[in-house]
């Protein structure tokens, strides 16, 4: 077992024990809460930073995707990384956390004119998805002109190179939506043609996934990646100054209930050796390069707890009714295999439970059959008030809630550990309410035979 692994289980279970005691689990009024360990967020950008060799020129940009919340977002930008986004929200959200343009990155399959112009003008580097958004940043290069800062634009190459273990977030299939297919014919020369015409056109984007994803696999693909820079290059020295490496590294889940005893997925030194081994030109400073992790850098940094409302029994099995499921785990709960969770038991009062193991199913509070968080597990017997504490949830979890019967959004907590086992928490985003669950509803334009319009209220 990694000391940091240890290290950081030690700190969350030290969190849900004070979390209690602080009665920010309260049965009543705040029965599920999240977390975020902010001393790993540090450990986390730091073994990153460490993991790439010294002396190259890297910009590991986080996927806000993965855990879009602005108090993170700013943490993660006080330990040096910027900011990959993928939407305007996500722009706005890291504008918000105070990253400056330059260390924002843009990408989507789907930008409007509207966005391209403001990214452009700011600053911000621009991956092209397509070529018909090409012809679309062609027009606003030539409107912008000199008032353009020194552009950072490329393209983004779909490598087809496979699809990892789940097709749903692998992105380098033969039909994947994403990026231009460099294996379909007349492409690659296509792609040449753009580059040899667009002398600002001065980077290459290749993304391949990251859950389910091989690291050999991903390799393959940015060796895809190089290859093509390097051919523009010989046509054109120097065109092509930097690679961008999107997605990021599995975290493995663990059905285990007591699965704290080893650490999970492969480490940032282990995609670096693979890399370096695959393709070795990546690596010897011909190249400025940009990474976009997000799950591997957040993932293990968060975790949910909640109170166990009532258990029951039916046919045979016993199951705990909880206040966390598809709501804030919705790809688990509809697709518990590709996206198993551990789940860990404790007592009412928030320490490790000692209760005889029982197999049993962990049920959240929405409305269709699928919504568990565990089928079938064995986990020390729980009862009504125990909590149930669901590690490695801090990208992609409760940070992009499912809106699903009106749930309220919980409260997210920061924690820092303090002199002798105390633990020092901060909000990140306040629990939502009722009437704010209402807001968002459309709870302010109740009469709809008023004949509203957009524009004429």
């Amino acid at each position: 077992m990694s000391p940091s692994f240890s290290t950081r289980t030690a700190r969350r279970d030290a969190a849900v024990r004070a979390a209690v005691v602080r009665g920010l689990l309260d049965p009543v009024a705040s029965p599920v809460a999240a977390f975020v360990d902010l001393t790993g967020i540090g450990e986390s950008a730091q073994a990153l930073r460490a993991a790439w060799p010294a002396g190259l020129d890297v910009l590991h940009a986080f996927a806000a995707k993965a855990n879009p919340l602005v108090p993170v977002l700013a943490a993660l930008r006080s330990h040096g990384l910027g900011c990959e986004v993928s939407s305007p929200g996500e722009l706005a959200q890291a504008r918000a956390a105070g990253f400056a343009p330059a260390r924002i990155v843009l990408d989507s399959p789907v930008k409007t004119r509207a966005e391209l112009a403001s990214a452009l003008a700011e600053g911000i580097a621009v991956n092209v998805d397509n070529l018909e958004e090409l012809a679309r940043v062609d027009d606003l290069v030539a409107e912008l002109g000199t008032r353009m800062p020194e552009p950072r634009i490329g393209l983004r190459l779909n490598p087809q190179v496979g699809l990892g273990g789940i097709e749903a977030v692998s992105t380098a299939g033969r039909t994947t939506k994403f990026g231009i297919a460099l294996a379909d014919p007349g492409n690659r020369e296509r792609l040449l043609t753009a580059y040899r015409a667009r002398p600002w056109l001065r980077w290459v984007h290749v993304h391949v996934g990251s859950q389910g994803v091989p690291l050999e696999l991903n390799a393959g693909g940015v060796g895809a990646a190089v290859s093509f820079a390097r051919e523009v290059n010989r046509s054109r020295p120097g065109q092509v100054v930097g690679i961008d490496l999107g997605g990021g590294l599995a975290v493995l889940g663990d059905d285990d209930a007591d699965g704290d005893h080893r650490d999970h997925g492969p480490s940032f030194a282990d995609h670096v050796a693979v890399l370096r081994r695959a393709v070795p030109e990546l690596l010897d400073g011909s190249f400025r390069l940009v990474t976009e992790y997000g799950r591997a850098v957040m993932a293990r940094n968060g975790f949910v707890a909640a109170r166990v409302e009532y258990t029951k029994t039916s046919g045979g099995r016993r199951i705990a009714l909880t206040h966390a499921g598809a709501q804030l785990a919705a790809r688990s709960a509809y697709a518990p295999e590709a996206w198993p969770l551990r789940v860990l038991a404790h007592d009412s009062e928030g320490r490790p439970s000692g209760a005889a193991p029982e197999v049993q199913d962990v049920a959240g509070p929405c409305c269709f059959s699928g919504d568990l968080l565990a089928r079938e597990r064995l986990l020390p017997r729980l009862s009504a008030g125990d909590l149930v504490v669901v590690p490695d949830t801090g990208a992609y979890y409760f940070s992009a809630p499912y809106h699903y019967n009106s749930l309220p959004m919980p409260p997210v907590y920061g924690f820092v550990p303090e002199a002798e086992g105390a633990v020092r928490f901060t909000i990140l985003r306040d629990a939502e309410t009722l009437d704010e669950v209402v807001v968002r509803s459309g709870g302010g334009h109740r009469d709809p035979g008023r004949g509203a319009s957009p524009g004429n209220p």
